[in-house]
């Protein structure tokens, strides 16, 4: 007797002009299993869950609910058979509370707001583990807590199989923890679940069979115990690839920027870095690691000139370059590139197309009134060869590409700026592995260039493997910088929670670096 799945997905093909997201893929989803969908970025892993979720319709094949054909003309439609999904960008309401996110799209809901609203979604945030106020606004809530909304919201209409979409690419590493628990709690409630990940443990720790795409078609399914990161790898690229990190060894330099006892304040006018110091030596990578939130963001901002700064120096050949405008800065010899977390909201410009958003950081060279678009394609086709950019054309435009696509595009564009200086926070982040490598691989190019590079990074495997050295943050002071083939993730641990001092004391609080350790020729550390 055949096997009845919740949901399934024969011969499945979508297109998008002359690309193909989709070519008769096949999916099964079993009732109470968390199913990982694992891909390189553009391979239709979200295309395919956006036909589950009726933004899409296929051009071609049949999907099945319960063993019965169905057909998904909209998310009504899907919402009806039961099926949710949260996206990786969220689609709430910034001024309204959680509860009244949930509550607009209720049938019938009537001119007057129910209070019975609060205590329907407590009673649901309650029975799977869930922790947020029903009444707190959109727009004073962290990622988690969108997140939780999101799921929280599928839930309330009913759905039994629930499609999640890099649900962590924006979560610490305790709220990823979190959320597998509620997770385990769903799968047990019997609720089926889709989960598309990039990251390789993720998929190992929290799924129970592992299905795969290859450039839009469907490769094969595995269970996850049966299976390993490797293994698992070449399915997804189609080749085997060597899992190790290059850090190349490179000349040491005099420091290229001089961070000195830099304050800075965040949105809310907290104190985010406090009497920072540390500096950036071209051809070395510094990392800097520290829990979500500790002032890894002001700093970047505060660095590049987009965030003011309270108090402290940036010193560039013995000039103080704190409040110069880019221009100036630029003529003393300093070019930075920043390639922020927020790419859609602060990197790139989703409606212009690739071609457009590479003329942003040049388009002042032009001489007369006229910009030279002939140019800018040229460099857009250039970062889309160079990069593999999953895309119909330069002209596409940015919001319509994959996730990873739109990283890799900001940081074509960064990168053939020329820079000497680059600030990246989280450039791997949504990334499939063979695209990471691929970061990875650039950003020691620029490094053996002379190029001084301040990573920010949340996989500490990851920054110990890449990174030549390793600054610590705590509650925005510096606990340490260390080097990194010399430390360990539990050493880093300590540090990132401020039981460790750079001396290697444990304290109640955390300590900063005295002045005198960090502007010697060996960073107060032995070579």
């Amino acid at each position: 007797m055949e096997q009845q799945y919740a949901i399934e997905m024969r011969d499945i093909t979508k297109t998008f002009g002359s690309v193909v997201a989709n070519n008769k893929v096949n999916l099964q989803v079993r009732q109470g299993e968390i199913l990982a969908l694992l891909g390189e970025n553009g391979c239709g892993k979200t295309t395919l869950m956006n036909m589950l979720s009726g933004i899409y319709k296929p051009d071609s094949g049949s999907i099945f609910v319960d063993g019965e054909e169905v057909s998904i003309n909209s998310p009504e439609d899907s919402k009806r058979l039961g099926i949710g999904m949260v996206h990786q960008h969220f689609k709430l309401v910034d001024v309204f509370s959680a509860a009244d996110n949930i509550w607009m799209g209720k049938e019938q809901s009537g001119f007057v707001l129910n209070n019975k609203r609060y205590s329907d979604i407590e009673d649901i945030a309650h029975k799977f583990g869930f922790d947020i106020d029903p009444r707190k606004k959109v727009y004073n809530m962290a990622v988690s807590e969108k997140q939780t909304l999101e799921i929280i919201k599928v839930l309330y209409y009913g759905a039994k199989t629930i499609i999640l979409d890099e649900p962590t690419a924006v979560l610490t590493v305790q709220e990823i923890e979190k959320l597998f628990n509620v997770l385990r709690r769903m799968k047990e409630e019997g609720h089926s679940i889709i989960i598309i990940t990039h990251k390789l443990n993720e998929v190992l720790e929290i799924s129970d069979r592992v299905a795969i795409l290859r450039k839009g078609e469907y490769i094969t399914t595995v269970n996850t115990a049966e299976t390993n990161e490797q293994e698992l790898t070449e399915w997804m690229v189609g080749r085997k690839i060597d899992l190790n990190i290059d850090r190349p060894v490179v000349e040491k330099t005099r420091p290229l920027l001089e961070v000195r006892d830099l304050t800075i304040k965040n949105d809310e006018g907290a104190i985010a870095i406090d009497n920072v110091n540390f500096y950036i030596r071209g051809g070395e990578i510094l990392g800097v690691a520290g829990i979500a939130g500790c002032g890894q963001k002001e700093l970047c901002e505060a660095i590049v000139g987009l965030r003011p700064i309270v108090s402290g120096q940036m010193i560039h050949k013995g000039d103080n370059i704190v409040g110069l405008p880019p221009k100036t800065i630029l003529e003393k010899g300093i070019s930075m590139s920043f390639i922020p977390e927020d790419r859609l909201g602060m990197g790139l410009a989703p409606s212009m197309s690739i071609t457009d958003n590479m003329l942003l950081k040049c388009y002042r060279d032009s001489f007369g009134p006229f910009v030279d678009r002939k140019a800018g394609r040229e460099a857009a086709q250039q970062v889309i060869e160079n990069l593999e950019v999953v895309t119909p054309s330069t002209e596409t435009p940015v919001r319509r590409l994959s996730g990873g696509n739109v990283q890799k595009v900001l940081l074509g564009r960064e990168i053939k700026a020329g820079p000497n200086v680059i600030i990246t926070a989280y450039p791997v982040r949504g990334l499939d592995i063979n695209s990471s490598y691929a970061i990875y691989n650039i950003l020691n190019e620029q490094k053996l260039g002379g190029v001084g590079i301040l990573f920010v990074g949340e996989d500490l495997d990851v920054m110990m493997a890449l990174c030549d050295k390793i600054l610590v943050l705590c509650h925005g002071k510096v606990m340490g910088v260390v080097h990194a083939h010399k430390t360990s993730k539990e050493e880093l641990g300590l540090m990132m929670t401020g039981a460790l001092d750079l001396n290697g004391k444990y304290e109640d609080k955390p300590v900063g670096i005295a002045r005198d350790t960090l502007f010697g020729e060996n960073n107060g550390e032995e070579e």
